[in-house]
């Protein structure tokens, strides 16, 4: 929701995310706690969780949160499960994002880490821009290997690669998943992959293949970063990686009556005029 220009009204939101948390999904990604003034979009987090019916749902909630100012209002609410936080490979993008210097955001993941093991939460570190950047600023494999091996000394224990502007393809995703999964024990690992239609199945299948199992996805493909370039490129969309999992018969649970159900719902909120 956070690149719509049009504020997405508390209830229909509410709305929304309670249908998301009857289907199944073993995570919701339910809002963000960062500066309105950035994210206008999502001013109203802490409303909408306040209204979540979670007395009949197994998924766990994260928040997104840009700086230790966001993890401190995140670890005040019970509910919420884990903090996400988006680190960048790419130094130019970490600023765009979250207006700090690659080192300075390694100082807040560790701050965070810290809150979330005081306040019964698990940190997910994004590393964004994790197959390459418009920018040109540095990337290669090893690079992504430093990144982990600070999150490691720090006790992460979950890092999801992050595809921002989706120029990853099955050339990068496949070796960079197999090279960090063999090379560090201990840290689950999964994929936050941005597409175009033409090549999502392919990536889902370079990713799985290599051995994750931790995916996430958006409802009819909706979403992008506004912080990175003019250009929206959506996430991958959940029934996409659904319908492969069913066509490899990779067994997920959910229900497939209520997803239909969030299906036709979501054009209500994504293409509200």
């Amino acid at each position: 929701m956070q690149g719509l220009h049009e504020f997405v009204p508390t209830e229909l939101k509410v709305k929304y995310i309670n249908e998301l948390l009857k289907v199944g999904f073993d995570t919701i990604d339910f809002g963000s706690f960062v500066s309105p003034k950035a994210i206008p979009q999502l001013k109203d987090t802490a409303e909408v969780l306040s209204n979540l019916d979670l007395d009949h749902t197994k998924s766990k909630l994260l928040a997104i949160v840009a700086n230790t100012r966001g993890a401190h209002d995140a670890c005040g609410h019970s509910p919420i499960d884990y903090l996400g936080f988006p680190l960048s490979l790419s130094e130019t993008f970490q600023q765009r994002n979250t207006n700090k210097s690659i080192a300075e955001a390694f100082e807040q993941v560790n701050i965070i880490q810290d809150l979330c093991h005081n306040h019964n939460k698990t940190l997910v570190t994004y590393l964004s821009m994790g197959f390459g950047n418009p920018y040109g600023d540095p990337y290669e494999m090893p690079y992504v290997s430093e990144f982990i091996s600070k999150l490691k000394e720090m006790d992460v224990q979950i890092i999801s690669l992050a595809d921002t502007i989706g120029v990853s393809n099955p050339d990068n995703i496949a070796p960079l998943f197999k090279s960090i999964t063999e090379e560090f024990d201990g840290i689950e690992f999964g994929v936050h992959l941005h597409s175009d239609l033409d090549t999502a199945i392919e990536k889902i299948d370079a990713a799985y293949k290599a051995g994750c199992r931790r995916f996430d996805g958006a409802i009819n493909g909706f979403g992008g970063c506004p912080m990175a370039e003019d250009t929206l490129v959506g996430n991958i969309a959940t029934e996409t990686m659904l319908s492969y999992f069913e066509k490899h018969n990779i067994e997920v649970d959910y229900d497939q009556k209520v997803l239909q159900h969030v299906l036709n719902m979501a054009p209500e909120v994504f293409l509200k005029k």
